[in-house]
């Protein structure tokens, strides 16, 4: 085995690569339900004639999840291992997708929004599980390019997401318009419901049912008990402890607003596509289901540049390249919001060449020599996940107001985004100016 792989993948003689190859799965299973669900905000709205406002409910359900339930994994965490973290995150998730059956029935909205809470609450276990398990399985040197190594797999489980929401959800709705739809007696549109929510469950089932397959997969391997020798619960102490530290507290609130940027970015894509392509002569449903193959490349874009950036780590410091990352991000948003043809959804989807590296060097910067208390570390920066939730409905409120100024809503709100970036890039630079302080204190003593 090459000194790299030994560097990645042991430590103290141990061989971590059949837990990490289990555990980096996972991270392509929260990214397929992150991706399939981005969609839904313009799916929902068209289903149920809402506007965007209340169809962004599905990401305030969807990422409240992961607030909600962050600190309770992180405790469940100490108290018991990893490994039991994963499986009840696995469990939460199988039973969020297949609660989408009883919510369909039903015909409401609430319950769909309460299936998207059900299942993040998992996906909110697994990822306070997953992320610190991963950097445990090797050296703390080179933790956060094993994070970055690992977290190159979500965005391939997200493809398969916005694939399957392209394809077996948006392409399969009825094609009538948002206009059409508004037109419909109550009869006409409860049918029309009915039908429409019937091809939208269909791919929820069935993740579902393949998840409750890998719980029993992770169940009977036997895994590695790293950081799970210390089981006391000093919560108040522990986060007292980590948030006095710059690095950390800066670092859930850079999480909180990239997170943000994100969602925004990957779910308003649909949007801001749409009113492109339909000004260009497109039907709806056909602009909607190009919009989101521009996600895809956009999704491609990202999983290429996290490769590319796990690389350059081994020459240059996760904070300089953040902040530089971050840069590029704020540029390219300029485009979005001030070109109005089809060279903004390009500056669109480099944006996600930008944000490629942002969440796991975030995480992995923030966590850094946290030792044991890395479990409520990681349970805070899951938490700041909460910013896919809160960010998104107020662009949705900005975009909902159809022109500002003379220019289209949709371009004007990615102003939030930017300032998303704004605050990553302070982060990615306060943290490279703290490192080379102490590389230089370190010289001199």
């Amino acid at each position: 085995m090459s000194e790299n792989r030994q560097s990645l993948l042991w430590k103290d003689g141990v061989n971590y690569l059949i837990p990490f190859m289990l555990i980096t799965f996972c991270f392509a299973l929260w990214g397929f339900a992150n991706d399939i669900t981005n969609p839904m905000v313009k799916a929902f709205s068209k289903i149920f004639r809402m506007s965007v406002t209340d169809g962004a409910l599905v990401q305030v359900a969807f990422y409240g999840g992961y607030f909600a339930m962050a600190f309770p994994a992180a405790m469940f965490i100490r108290r018991y291992s990893y490994k039991a973290g994963v499986l009840v995150g696995l469990g939460l998730y199988a039973a969020g997708a297949l609660f989408f059956f009883p919510a369909k029935a039903v015909g409401a909205y609430g319950y769909f929004l309460a299936a998207y809470f059900i299942m993040t609450c998992g996906l909110s276990f697994l990822e306070t599980s997953c992320n610190p398990y991963i950097l445990s399985m090797g050296t703390e040197e080179t933790a956060t390019r094993r994070l970055n190594l690992a977290q190159c797999f979500n965005p391939c489980g997200s493809i398969v997401g916005m694939y399957v929401a392209m394809n077996f959800i948006q392409a399969r709705l009825n094609p009538a318009s948002s206009a059409e739809r508004a037109l419909l007696d109550e009869d006409q549109f409860n049918a029309l419901k009915a039908s429409d929510l019937n091809v939208l469950i269909a791919p929820y089932l069935a993740i579902g049912a393949f998840i409750v397959l890998m719980f029993f997969l992770i169940l009977f391997t036997r895994m590695p008990k790293n950081g799970d020798r210390n089981r006391q619960l000093h919560f108040v102490s522990t986060l007292k402890r980590i948030f006095s530290l710059p690095k950390y507290r800066e670092g859930v609130i850079a999480q909180f607003f990239y997170v943000g940027a994100q969602i925004m970015c990957w779910t308003f894509i649909i949007q801001y596509g749409t009113r492109i392509f339909m000004h260009e002569g497109m039907s709806e449903q056909a602009a909607e289901v190009l919009s989101q193959r521009y996600n895809i490349y956009a999704m491609l874009l990202f999983i290429c540049s996290r490769f590319l950036c796990t690389y350059l780590m081994k020459f240059f410091r996760p904070p300089k390249l953040l902040a530089i990352f971050a840069v590029g991000g704020m540029i390219f948003i300029m485009g979005v919001i001030f070109l109005q043809n089809r060279y903004g959804i390009y500056c669109l989807v480099a944006v996600s060449g930008c944000m490629s590296l942002m969440f796991p060097t975030i995480y992995g910067i923030a966590l850094r020599g946290l030792g044991d208390d890395a479990k409520f570390g990681a349970a805070g920066l899951i938490m700041a996940i909460l910013g896919g939730s809160v960010l998104p409905p107020l662009q949705a409120s900005i975009i909902d107001l159809g022109k500002i100024d003379g220019m289209p809503a949709v371009h004007v709100s990615f102003v939030l985004p930017f300032i998303c970036f704004v605050v990553v890039c302070m982060y990615g630079f306060r943290t490279y100016k703290r490192q080379h302080a102490e590389t230089e204190r370190v010289g001199r003593s």
